[in-house]
């Protein structure tokens, strides 16, 4: 071998242009901030969502400048795509931070054992102590019985939908369920709040059930349907050929492929009508009293609990405490749904490989 193919072989390659490093979009973040901070000071502005938005701006112009400068405008344009989709997500999670910062860092303030497991009872809206035991008990079991009557009327409907459903009747369902999907829960409490006049019924926790099963039906079709439909063909039809019934394939073949998908559905559409509060302001009518008979008398809920403390006692501090500590339990309960929604989903899945 010659000694230039020696040296050409030993040279390395220079088909690859210059790139930034790695931690540069850090440090152009970083820069934007300060730019964006700077900038805002000497215009004077005292916002932060301003001083957000300007750093925001400098950190596009920023990244495309320098990668075109040292990568290439085309690979700079790719940079800013990138940049872009980064802000947005920052952007979108500023206020849900913001909002569970503000929620924890004013609901720990009464938040205790005694608030957890007292009621309001002859406790003024207006004074000190009480707590909200009797709207735990009311959410639990109004929002349990709505998922014991919508999560099987709904995965039903799934089922037939994706696996039998064909025709006008199929059709007319799939219509109505995307109707559902967009009714004002005002109008599921008004439905079921006339059938209460017509049949002369005084408020109780089961009615409030109803409005909110109405509520919680078609996202449970929604999300079971979708998660039927990504069930491979492949294993229907091996099923079917081995000369399984289709409901016995439905059941011990479909199902448990998409019991993961169904169940963090269930989970979301429980998380979807944990936190309405007209259904029950005009179903359950609230009662600062324990009430474990969601059949019989008024009932208390967490979300009409929060509505009652905030807007009945305007000035008083201890309610705006007892608001703020129910807000954060019902953001807890509703993070601890869905938890066990991904831990059964993970336990349910079906294993694979040897």
């Amino acid at each position: 071998m010659s000694h230039a193919a020696v040296s050409s072989a030993k040279r390395p390659s220079t088909l690859r242009g210059a790139s930034l490093p790695k931690w540069s979009p850090w440090a152009i973040a970083l820069g934007s901030v300060a730019a964006g901070v700077g900038i805002s000071f000497a215009a004077g502005l005292e916002s932060s969502v301003q001083w957000g938005l300007i750093a925001a701006l400098v950190y596009i112009l920023g990244t495309y400048v320098i990668a075109a400068r040292v990568e290439g405008k085309r690979q700079a344009k790719d940079r800013v795509a990138t940049s872009m989709v980064w802000v947005a997500f920052v952007l979108a999670l500023v206020p849900l931070v913001s909002l569970i910062w503000e929620t924890v860092v004013r609901g720990v303030k009464v938040l205790d054992v005694y608030f957890l497991t007292h009621s309001m009872g002859v406790v003024a809206d207006s004074e000190p102590g009480g707590g909200i035991y009797h709207a735990i008990i009311g959410t639990l079991e109004q929002v349990g019985l709505a998922t014991l009557i919508a999560a099987p009327i709904g995965v039903l409907t799934a089922i037939y939908l994706v696996e039998y459903g064909r025709g006008r009747l199929a059709q007319a369902i799939t219509f109505f369920v995307d109707v559902m999907t967009g009714i004002p829960s005002i109008v599921a409490g008004l439905f079921i709040l006339s059938l209460m006049l017509m049949w002369d019924l005084q408020p109780f926790g089961f009615a409030g059930s109803l409005a909110l099963a109405i509520l919680m039906m078609p996202v449970v079709v929604r999300s079971t349907e979708e998660m039927l439909k990504l069930v491979p063909n492949e294993l229907r039809e091996a099923s079917l050929a081995l000369g399984v019934p289709k409901w016995r394939t439905i059941l011990k073949i479909v199902v448990p492929t998409a019991i993961g998908g169904i169940t963090t559905g269930i989970m979301l559409s429980v998380a979807r009508i944990a936190g309405e509060t007209a259904p029950v302001l005009l179903l359950v009518f609230g009662n600062p009293f324990i009430n474990n008979n969601p059949f019989e008398g008024a009932q208390a809920s967490l979300p009409l609990y929060i509505y009652q403390q905030y807007s009945q006692s305007a000035g008083s501090e201890a309610a705006y405490d007892r608001a703020w500590a129910a807000s954060l339990t019902l953001i807890a309960f509703v993070m601890i749904l869905n938890l066990v929604a991904r831990g059964i989903a993970r336990w349910k899945a079906p294993k694979t490989g040897r």
